[in-house]
């Protein structure tokens, strides 16, 4: 496959997983309205956020992620004001889970299911865990000095953001691992997942 169709090969699967992050958000979610018109829910949007990023590295699964999920809060009134955080955090999500599962861990070298189960849990703990600090302390300043909201109610939206958010992170981190180590066989017959390794050998082979 030349350069230029694994670009658009690429292109057209974060399309698709932004749309599961899209979908995944916007009907698989349970809003909890707060005083002020805001809102926030339990979801599993981040869990295929995550999965992007395990398959298809941190730059295009954080796109998927950013773009579906943010497109998702466009649409909705409740919290379209949101919509420049969510695309930011989710992005960052993507770039860490990356930066874990393959820079780091290098997960498409390895055949060993124990080691690519372990390190694709931790990559998104890591990726998350960070969503689970950054979400309220970000929104905290987002809604007090962006969005003009009194101090007081910047708080009580933080401390509820931080306590679904926790929630969201532990179910997306079991979904996500469970999700990919469980695809990951039918992604590499159908050559979506390519064994790095392996085409070193045969490169070199040739």
């Amino acid at each position: 496959m030349t350069k230029k169709n694994e670009t658009v090969v690429k292109i057209a699967q974060t399309a698709l997983m932004a749309a599961l992050c899209f979908v995944s958000f916007q009907f698989l979610q349970f809003k909890i309205v707060l005083p002020g018109g805001d809102a926030t829910s339990f979801h599993v949007g981040n869990a295929f956020c995550v999965l992007a990023a395990l398959i298809l590295g941190g730059w295009y699964g954080g796109l998927a992620g950013a773009i579906g999920m943010g497109f998702a809060d466009i649409l909705d009134p409740v919290y379209i004001t949101g919509a420049p955080k969510t695309f930011v955090l989710k992005l960052c999500i993507g770039l860490i889970v990356g930066l874990v599962a393959h820079r780091i861990a290098k997960i498409n070298e390895s055949t060993d299911k124990k080691y690519i189960f372990r390190w694709s849990m931790i990559a998104s703990v890591a990726g998350l865990g960070f969503n689970v600090i950054a979400d309220p302390i970000v929104g905290y300043f987002y809604k007090q000095y962006i969005m003009g909201q009194p101090q007081q109610m910047a708080e009580v939206l933080a401390k509820w953001s931080a306590a679904t958010t926790f929630v969201n992170a532990v179910i997306s981190v079991i979904l996500a691992g469970v999700l990919y180590n469980a695809l990951r066989p039918v992604l590499l017959k159908t050559g979506i997942i390519r064994q790095k390794r392996e085409e070193a050998v045969t490169a070199k082979s040739i």
